[in-house]
């Protein structure tokens, strides 16, 4: 197995764990802080049990500004997620957050020197395609505050996907630290209301343990062998998984535009996949 493919199984991995975020923040009924603070709790313990010196050992990182953006867009981009999620649908919500994709593709050249290529731009435009027939008769205009919450999570999403391609030393320190800024951050707002019913416990143990932190562990791992595009887009695979998961808890089956848009989004990433390059091929980000 070469490392590409070894990397883009690891994000192919981490996309299927994400996907269960949208069912997962819907299933409880406390708001959309206090799923932030539990999950990214829940996270912060996992990945410090997980990593051990990797995250507390200065050796592995240092608090450079690269560090702090990758933790500030990290937490930003948990929040405002969820908040979406909360305040529109979870089609929007998924759909408008990965629009990072696009930011990714258009700063990938400044920020990380990995060039522009006429395959990643046709790539991206046959899976947006793609997802934007996945979600016809979902995507809806009501909750425009959570759709512009989704879109503010969709920069977050790009700066965290070009700062950890860049400071891949740090990376599992800053989703580690960012998931502790994020829950220390939203813990005043939500202080007098911390009790959990034993479901709200165990969907957002789940959701902290194996959607945020096994997820980024292997996302994290995957951006060592491929671009940072190739890794965004990738990644769009969460919003394929998402009805999935809803046929197999709710019984609801996908309509035929969201069967015909998941083959086109799977197309296009095997397409760039196949042609692509793996990240150790290009110039190290200086």
């Amino acid at each position: 197995m070469t490392d590409r493919t070894r990397g883009t199984l690891f994000i192919v991995a981490a996309s299927i764990l994400w996907s269960t975020g949208g069912i997962g923040i819907k299933a409880v009924t406390d708001s959309g802080l206090k799923v932030t603070f539990y999950r990214s709790l829940f996270a912060a313990i996992a990945l410090m049990l997980f990593l051990g010196r990797n995250v507390w050992g200065r050796r592995q990182w240092k608090s450079t500004p690269a560090f702090v953006i990758a933790i500030i867009s990290y937490a930003a981009c948990l929040t405002a997620f969820v908040i979406a999620t909360k305040w529109t649908t979870a089609a929007n919500a998924i759909f408008l957050q990965y629009a990072g994709v696009v930011w990714v593709l258009l700063l990938s050249p400044i920020v990380l020197r990995e060039p522009m290529r006429a395959r990643d731009v046709i790539a991206i435009a046959m899976a947006m395609s793609g997802m934007a027939l996945f979600f016809v008769g979902r995507f809806e205009t009501r909750g425009m505050a959570g759709n512009g919450m989704a879109l503010v999570s969709s920069v977050f999403f790009a700066a965290l996907i070009l700062v950890l391609r860049r400071e891949q030393r740090a990376a599992q320190a800053a989703v580690t630290w960012g998931n502790v800024v994020c829950a220390l951050a939203v813990l005043p707002f939500i202080s007098h209301d911390l009790a959990l019913t034993p479901r709200s416990f165990a969907v957002l143990a789940f959701l902290g343990v194996f959607q945020i932190a096994i997820a980024y562990v292997l996302f994290v791992r995957a951006l060592a062998y491929v671009t940072a595009t190739q890794a965004s887009l990738t990644g769009m695979l969460e919003p394929v998984s998402n009805p999935i998961w809803v046929f197999l808890v709710l019984g609801e089956k996908p309509s035929a535009f969201a069967i015909a848009g998941a083959l086109v989004v799977l197309a296009a990433i095997a397409w760039h996949t196949l042609g692509g390059e793996a990240a150790a091929d290009l110039p190290a980000p200086d």
